[in-house]
């Protein structure tokens, strides 16, 4: 996907964030944006499910009620990003680096969490039912 697209996106989600007239919640369900630099975005409730994400700097970045099942996130920094209450199932998290972010009641159901940085990470109530940790 290109930056221009993107842009588009993350401003019509904007407006729907803000029940604006146009604003569209974001879809961006199986679309690549591996490296994608989404800094600070807020994607509260957006569909990221399936997408590739890998290497991508989300340090910031508002996931709230996001889904994002499935997804590659190997090697994401989601440094101080907001995670409650995402979807994470069955999502590739290793080597992400997940220092001081808050996972609070996210579902990280059969998530690949191996090598993942986690350093004052909040999980409290997460769901990691056959998550795979580094133990």
């Amino acid at each position: 996907m290109d930056r221009e697209e993107l842009k588009k996106i993350l401003l019509l989600h904007e407006k729907w964030l803000n029940n604006e007239d146009g604003g569209v919640c974001a879809d961006l369900s199986h679309a690549d944006l591996s490296n994608a630099d989404l800094r600070g975005a807020n994607l509260r409730g957006a569909n990221l499910s399936y997408a590739n994400l890998s290497d991508a700097d989300l340090i910031g970045v508002t996931l709230i009620w996001a889904n994002l099942s499935g997804t590659d996130l190997r090697g994401a920094n989601f440094r101080d990003a907001e995670l409650r209450n995402a979807n994470l199932s069955n999502a590739d998290l290793r080597g992400a680096n997940l220092i001081c972010a808050n996972l609070q009641w996210a579902d990280l159901r059969g998530a690949s969490l191996r090598g993942v940085k986690t350093q004052w990470a909040n999980f409290r109530g997460a769901n990691l039912t056959g998550a795979k940790i580094d133990l």
